[in-house]
């Protein structure tokens, strides 16, 4: 005999609350078993990939993890180092920016000369406020990223549990298949199916587009000489998976930093400018609908909010777990109003007789 509806609501409940109690109370602990568990899903297709085409599973796993571990030191050791420097260098010079800003502010606008003028007291604090801000942001950054992701666990805890969990994949996917309620059983394979599919276009798909975009940008804006060339790639690959605000942000600060940098020297701020309108054109109309394809069913908005909200209670885990959860919430919601819209809530009267009248023959044709 089923569980009634009001019990199976309560277990499912209790098992939500347990975790979110899990995800609070351990934070950094499980931290490198949610890494893994994202770069195992994220590396499944390739080690599926490798199995059709005569390796064996195990094989399979080592060959991606050495690939991985290579490409990781090697960002480790000629990216990271560039790319500290550079946002470093670009706190540093905050305030010269700003003091050029206010001369030639000054020079249009004689009036901001007054000493007493509350946007000259503004642009005299601005440059200050963003590096002690900018510096004491960039510390806490990666003072926070030692204490939580210490040399140990970067060099032998997430390679090690990748490892294992992407060469189990398959077993503990079939486990827990296995486990699952009989009289629910089709429901959750379907929206399990759903939530992968979001996951897989989102995680994979839009992750691939933030890396293309950033290096894209990266490359280009050094290659015309641009000084922080690599930061501002960085950023704007980071935000890559927000359409549209990802070539705004960093557009605006590539063409601020290339109007401080080649004042006078329009055609390089115009090629700065190009490269984030002939990005966007590149992402929204190539790599986007070639990667991601359509509609991944999670809306921006939805995305920052859920972001900011797991970020702020969980930390850096509930970074880590915001996507998939924020895609599963979205699935379980679609899924539920495709029920809702099928029941006698919905229906009622009025839809039961709509359906009787749609299935009775036609008698003028008769």
């Amino acid at each position: 005999m089923a569980l009634p509806v009001r019990d199976q609501m309560k277990y499912w409940g209790v098992a939500g609350a347990v975790l979110m109690a899990l995800l609070w109370v351990l934070g950094d602990v499980i931290l490198p078993f949610v890494v893994g568990m994202a770069i195992a899903y994220c590396l499944d297709p390739i080690a599926d990939w490798l199995e059709d085409h005569g390796f064996s599973r195990v094989w399979a796993t080592v060959t991606i993890t050495f690939f991985a571990l290579l490409i990781f030191v090697a960002a480790a050791l000629l990216v990271l180092p560039m790319l500290i420097e550079q946002a470093l260098a670009l706190v540093n010079v905050a305030p010269q920016a700003a003091q050029e800003l206010q001369a030639y502010l000054t020079e249009r606008f004689p009036a901001l000369q007054d000493e007493n003028s509350t946007i000259r007291q503004s642009l005299v604090s601005l440059g200050d406020t963003i590096q002690a801000r900018g510096g004491e942001l960039l510390n806490t950054v990666l003072n926070s990223a030692m204490s939580v992701i210490n040399v140990v666990m970067l060099i032998v805890l997430v390679p090690v549990i990748t490892f294992y969990l992407l060469m189990d994949w398959d077993r503990m996917v079939a486990e827990i298949n296995k486990l699952l309620p009989l009289d629910h059983a089709p429901a959750i394979r379907h929206v399990a199916k759903e939530v992968d599919k979001t996951l897989a276009a989102f995680i994979r798909g839009q992750g691939t587009v933030c890396l293309i975009m950033g290096t894209l940008y990266a490359v280009s804006l050094m290659l015309v000489g641009l000084q922080f060339g690599l930061v501002v790639g960085f950023f704007s690959g980071i935000i890559a998976f927000i359409p549209y605000v990802s070539s705004i942000l960093g557009g605006v600060l590539a063409i601020g930093l290339a109007i401080f940098q080649f004042w006078g020297e329009w055609h390089m701020i115009g090629l700065v400018a190009a490269i984030y309108i002939g990005g966007q054109i590149l992402e929204g109309n190539f790599i986007t609908p070639k990667l991601v394809g359509g509609s991944v069913g999670l809306h921006p908005v939805w995305l920052i909010f859920s972001l900011t909200a797991f970020g702020t209670v969980f930390g850096f885990v509930g970074l880590m777990v915001a996507v998939p959860i924020a895609a599963s919430i979205g699935v379980l919601l679609r899924f539920g109003l495709r029920q809702y819209q099928q029941g006698r809530l919905y229906n009622g009267t009025t839809g039961r007789l709509v359906r009787e009248a749609e299935t009775q023959p036609d008698t003028d044709e008769a």
